[in-house]
C-alpha cells in the first residue's frame, strides 16, 4: 500500500512536485549536448587554421550558426539544472541555497547572453 493519492500517481511527479520534469530536462539536453558537441568538434577541425573571414563566412550560413545557438542554449540549461541539483543537495543553510540558486542562474544568464552575443557577432560580420 503506498501513501501517494490516484492523482499523484498519474502525474508522476514527487514531493516537490517537479523531480521528473527536471530529470527528464536534464536527460533531454544531455542527449542534445551529444549530438550538438559532435558538430561543433566537426565545425572546429573543418575551421582549425583558417583565417578570420573564413570563419565569419561559415558561421554566416545560418544552419551553422543556428546549430551553434542551439549548443549554447543546451549547454546552458544542463549546466543550470546540473548545478541547481548539486546545491540543493550538498547546501543546508536556506538563506545560502537559495542566494546560491538566485546567482546559479544569474551566471547561467551571463554565460548564455555572452555566448549568443559571440555567435551572432561572428555570423553577423559585425
Amino acid at each position: 500500500m503506498t501513501q501517494r493519492t490516484p492523482l499523484a500517481r498519474v502525474r508522476g511527479l514527487g514531493s516537490a512536485k517537479e523531480g521528473t520534469d527536471h530529470f527528464w530536462k536534464q536527460r533531454l539536453t544531455a542527449v542534445s549536448n551529444l549530438i550538438l558537441v559532435c558538430f561543433l568538434i566537426w565545425l572546429l577541425a573543418r575551421l582549425a587554421g583558417a583565417d578570420y573571414a573564413t570563419v565569419t563566412q561559415t558561421l554566416a550560413k545560418p544552419q551553422n550558426a543556428i546549430l551553434l545557438l542551439l549548443l549554447v542554449l543546451s549547454g546552458v540549461v544542463h549546466m543550470r539544472l546540473g548545478m541547481q541539483t548539486i546545491i540543493e543537495d550538498y547546501v543546508h543553510s536556506e538563506g545560502r541555497k537559495v542566494v546560491a540558486l538566485m546567482l546559479n542562474s544569474f551566471f547561467a544568464i551571463l554565460v548564455g547572453l555572452t555566448s549568443v552575443f559571440a555567435v551572432l557577432k561572428l555570423s553577423l560580420g559585425a
